[in-house]
């Protein structure tokens, strides 16, 4: 009967990774649906597309690129974390979905729970730019422009709980100044307010930013990473322009419903890396201030709670809220 039970626990072992190998296998046999939760043509929304381009390459299958904007990336980051956990609909994640952990009140998922982490796909700084006519053009005079008018220079952010919000928030907890934030649906109506006036400065991405200042319609101030950026060489760090210790980066990474098969994960992970090294890829990204960042689901997992946590303090410290 010993012999039985354990000849049958065997074929079970054997039949289960029989059927998890032919789901690797087969997967995926149909198109992929990238969930973007922001509007299209922004930063993101670029990067997903050259990922989606040669994820498709890589798995011969199409990817579809759906844009889901609305409530700070959250929409779309529910309508995933709620999908069917198959590997046929992903999202396309960004450090607010860090930052919405402590920012929102209510949220409908946990991005620590919700999801199977696949691999970061992008990181980079953000620059400070302002309109032309600012009367500050470096770190050091915007914090004493800032503190000369109280509560009067504002800065616009891509929506609430984007790096482009906490950064500035960031920036006026350590410089002690206030700033007024105006959050948009996106990068493009709000930096096209800073270049017309309406608002003064704006923590961006590179990627959408610099072609307005090397064309004259912003001016950059300084970049928010630990070094300067290849893609602006002349352009300081904040550091180096008047606050040490300030650093913020932005990244993008690729999700999928939690509960997706380990088979599908490793695919999908394998898949990304090949698509991550190409050096067509990484120069796409390199020219706008992106590095390419691949990383094992493992290691994802660590690195999300990484950013969690620590903006979470910076949440905490600015006192940003939203319900």
């Amino acid at each position: 009967m010993r012999a039985i039970a354990a000849w049958r626990t065997a074929l079970a072992v054997i039949s289960l990774a029989a059927a998890t190998a032919a789901t690797a296998q087969d997967w995926p046999d149909k198109s992929i649906t990238l969930v973007v939760p922001y509007p299209p043509g922004g930063p993101t929304d670029i990067v997903a597309r050259v990922v989606a381009q040669g994820l498709g390459d890589e798995l011969k299958q199409t990817i579809i690129v759906d844009n889901r904007s609305g409530a700070g990336g959250n929409i779309g980051a529910d309508m995933v974390a709620k999908s069917t956990p198959d590997g046929y609909t992903l999202l396309m994640a960004t450090t607010a979905h860090a930052i919405n952990m402590s920012l929102f009140k209510n949220l409908n998922y946990d991005t620590r729970k919700s999801f199977a982490p696949l691999s970061l796909l992008t990181q980079g700084p953000l620059v400070i730019v302002a309109r032309p006519d600012l009367p500050a053009s470096n770190v050091r005079e915007l914090i004493a422009l800032a503190k000369a008018t109280p509560d009067k220079l504002s800065f616009a952010s891509s929506g609430n709980g984007q790096s482009t919000h906490l950064a500035a928030e960031l920036f006026d907890a350590m410089a002690g100044v206030r700033m007024v934030h105006v959050p948009y649906r996106g990068s493009a109506p709000a930096l096209t307010d800073v270049m017309g006036g309406q608002a003064d400065v704006m923590f961006d991405t590179m990627l959408s930013s610099m072609p307005y200042v090397k064309g004259g319609k912003l001016k950059a101030l300084a970049i928010t990473g630990a070094k300067r950026s290849a893609a602006a060489p002349d352009v300081p760090t904040v550091a180096e322009a008047g606050l040490p210790g300030y650093e913020a980066t932005a990244w993008n990474g690729l999700l999928a419903p939690a509960g997706t098969p380990d088979a599908v994960v490793q695919r999908l992970s394998a898949s990304l890396h090949k698509v991550l090294e190409r050096p067509d890829i990484k120069q796409k990204f390199a020219a706008q201030g992106f590095a390419s960042a691949w990383m094992t689901p493992a290691d994802t997992a660590r690195f999300l709670d990484a950013e969690i946590g620590k903006w979470a303090s910076v949440v905490k410290t600015s006192g940003a809220t939203v319900n």
